[in-house]
């Protein structure tokens, strides 16, 4: 997939104002450090998203805007606070309130909430070394009630040998009954099979 640009726009924090337009939103979903800004590094092909200095630092809501090469359309990529490893005096409560405010049109609010016009569809991010946590199931089942469309994607394959993937793929699939796209955000692998699905998702 070519991308003709790619940049950040702006955080949003737990009261901030969340994003609006008619451009479809792809929300990024996993624990903290699965690699979700390693993993929109790679689908941007550029250095747009910035990891934060420990795991569950990250408390805010990061908007990037990508525009696809060939006039295939624009999106937002909208990466949300990790979840599993969220530090601070009442951090879970901040990311719960924040994760829950941005899905409030598909949770709660119905499709003229003037919260944001919410997700698209959305992608859960799993660590391939790590099949089946309770919490990556919890997300799931969480995302499922939503009713969205949704895709699971395993990052950081690379970090593992061939059999080690085969089989941890197999494990992840079993354990959450869903189709899982190996990735690799640092060399590349898989990431035209996932923007594939993420444009079918998306319509675009």
């Amino acid at each position: 997939m070519k991308i003709q640009t790619a940049e950040f726009v702006t955080s949003v924090g737990p009261t901030g104002p969340l994003p609006a337009g008619n451009l479809p939103q792809v929300a990024m979903v996993g624990r903290s450090n699965v690699g979700k800004s390693t993993l929109i590094n790679g689908l941007t092909r550029r250095t747009v998203a910035r990891a934060g200095a420990a795991p569950g630092t990250t408390r805010l809501l990061n908007i990037y805007r990508v525009e696809l090469a060939r006039r295939r359309g624009k999106l937002l990529l909208i990466d949300l606070p990790g979840y599993g490893y969220v530090r601070g005096p009442d951090a879970t409560k901040v990311f719960d309130r924040l994760t829950r405010r941005y899905f409030m049109p598909h949770a709660a609010a119905g499709p003229n909430s003037q919260e944001g016009t919410g997700p698209a569809c959305a992608v859960l991010l799993v660590d391939g070394r790590h099949p089946g946590l309770a919490n990556d199931c919890d997300a799931l089942t969480w995302l499922c009630d939503l009713e969205l469309p949704l895709l699971v994607a395993a990052t950081k394959m690379d970090r593992m040998k061939p059999s080690e993937r085969t089989r941890a793929l197999r494990q992840h699939e079993a354990a959450l009954g869903q189709t899982v796209l190996p990735t690799s955000g640092k060399n590349g692998d898989g990431l035209n099979a996932l923007w594939k699905a993420l444009l079918d998702l998306t319509g675009l």
